[in-house]
């Protein structure tokens, strides 16, 4: 049973993360050649200070963009 875990950033909409759940799983099931039935999809969520790029959180780093 492939298990699919996916990290991103809060903030997409539902319909988004149902979109996305649905084309992983038939991509995996497709390369796999596994019945679609089989695959688990999990999304993590996390806020912007919870993710660090190049040494410092994303919340940071888009508040010095804005500037």
């Amino acid at each position: 049973m492939p298990f699919i875990q996916i990290n991103i950033l809060e903030g997409r909409s539902p319909e988004k993360k149902e979109r996305l759940i649905s084309e992983v799983s038939h991509l995996v099931a497709d390369v796999l050649e596994a019945p679609v039935e089989s695959v688990r999809v999990m999304i993590q969520e996390m806020s912007p200070e919870h993710w660090g790029i190049a040494g410092e959180s994303v919340k940071k780093r888009s508040q010095s963009i804005k500037q």
